[in-house]
């Protein structure tokens, strides 16, 4: 995949986002904006897990379905979720069947209700210092110290599946870094 691509409409994206029409406007319109809020933000939680394993595509296309199957992810409405709950998810064709990212996300909505402070702000109080936007795809790193810190953190108060990884990934898409590459056309203000 070339680090960034020119497309038929003569917009210079970064090279990821050519491969559907999803990612496109995922790219174009939402990745790399400043996200706020604790239901938006553990929505966004909650996708970056399920999507550990799978291909960025995979959640794009089920999103509507994730939507609908968690209560809009309004943590305190997941937050009530049961064992009933888990097992109708299990069946739900329309999202990630998986038992255990289905238990963190209920698990994860406890803990994000039981937090005594907002999400938002615990998750934004990560975000590192603005920098320039990497040159290539292969400038853009996995892991940083930030996204290891926010992942020990979250793991010290109880949340599921959020290592390093998953937290660079929360980053990324919720504008706590721009990771657009130097060329791309998306100009995007984080905070």
């Amino acid at each position: 995949m070339s680090t960034t691509e020119l497309a038929a409409d003569g917009l210079i994206r970064c090279g990821w986002s050519e491969g559907s029409q999803l990612y496109r406007d995922y790219h174009d319109g939402e990745w790399g904006r400043a996200v706020h809020g604790d239901d938006a933000l553990f929505e966004r939680i909650c996708l970056e897990a399920f999507q550990s394993g799978l291909a960025w595509i995979t959640i794009l296309r089920k999103r509507e379905a994730f939507r609908a199957a968690f209560a809009g992810f309004a943590i305190e409405q997941v937050a009530a979720f049961g064992p009933a709950d888990v097992e109708r998810l299990m069946t739900d064709p329309g999202i990630v069947r998986n038992r255990a990212k289905i238990e963190a996300s209920v698990h994860n909505a406890r803990v994000a209700r039981d937090l005594g402070e907002s999400l938002d702000r615990l998750l934004w109080s990560f975000a590192p210092s603005p920098r320039k936007r990497p040159r290539t795809l292969s400038d853009v790193p996995a892991v940083t110290a930030e996204s290891t810190a926010l992942a020990k953190e979250l793991k010290r108060r109880g949340f599921k599946f959020v290592g390093p990884t998953t937290a660079y990934a929360l980053m990324q898409a919720t504008g706590m870094v721009d990771d657009h590459i130097a060329d791309c056309w998306v100009n995007v203000e984080t905070r």
